[in-house]
């Protein structure tokens, strides 16, 4: 069975967390005439991310011998865990539709993992990480914003990716597994986001945990399966995507490789 046999025999995992784009868009814009599909450009202020900042910069784990952001979930002691906890309560008071665009794509991602990391936490209490997490962490309504009940889920599948259809985004969220990138060591900002997720995917496509080209086969990780229309629509632009990133021969590599892509995946919990 060739690599992306074995990803396939997988799907069925992928299902059950809820989050594989294969599952339609059945988005709170559409259901609603556009609700998330607002924004002030008048609105020059900045929505605050200092706790969640300093957060990041205390537990995320970043190597240079890896693109893959680990977050030491274990570590958090009672001070971090409120702290976290009084972050996501600040967030729920802000209606993000009052923003510039740019700030709601900063606040959006920020919610996105600081979410994903309070609902791992009770799961990894006691635990190695070694089994999957629940589907049920990616599918409970758990925050509320704008009066609207929302899940992880919901923000990427129904706000991030329908409203700013950009491919960057998968590069810094946290999918909480050693086969994506994760979150950045620093919250995002309207200011800087864009960088920081061009950067995530430069780092990634560039390591091999993200593309890896070796003996004249191409092997990537199950992201660019997952969200395949997000990235390109078929393969050859694909690999134009992958040359975009990619640095040196290997740039020149993608642009001239012709056969097949093969899948890796790793689901261990992105922990030290």
């Amino acid at each position: 069975m060739n690599a992306r046999n074995s990803y396939r025999s997988s799907l069925k995992y992928r299902l059950l967390l809820g989050i594989c784009c294969f599952f339609p868009l059945l988005s709170l814009a559409a259901e609603g005439g556009g609700f998330w599909h607002k924004e002030n450009e008048h609105n020059r202020a900045v929505i605050d991310h200092s706790d969640w900042d300093r957060l990041l910069a205390a537990y995320v784990v970043e190597s240079p011998d890896s693109a893959i952001r680990k977050f030491r979930y274990r570590d958090m002691d009672k001070s971090a865990t409120r702290a976290l906890d009084g972050y996501l309560k600040q967030l729920q008071k802000i209606d993000p539709r009052e923003y510039s665009k740019q700030e709601q794509l900063a606040y959006w991602m920020n919610l996105y993992n600081a979410l994903s990391v309070q609902q791992i936490l009770p799961y990894v209490a006691g635990k190695d990480g070694a089994q999957p997490l629940p589907a049920t962490l990616w599918t409970a309504k758990q925050v509320k914003v704008a009066k609207q009940k929302l899940s992880l889920r919901d923000i990427e599948q129904d706000i991030l990716r329908p409203i700013w259809k950009d491919h960057r985004i998968h590069f810094g969220l946290n999918c909480a597994s050693m086969d994506c990138p994760n979150m950045d060591g620093r919250a995002y900002t309207g200011a800087t986001i864009r960088e920081q997720l061009r950067n995530s995917g430069t780092r990634f496509v560039n390591d091999d945990s993200g593309v890896r080209y070796a003996d004249g086969k191409l092997t990537v990780s199950r992201l660019f399966d997952i969200y395949q229309q997000d990235f390109a629509p078929d393969t050859k632009t694909l690999l134009k995507v992958f040359a975009h990133y990619a640095v040196d021969k290997k740039a020149l590599y993608l642009l001239g490789y012709q056969g097949e892509l093969f899948y890796s995946q790793d689901l261990r919990l992105n922990s030290p």
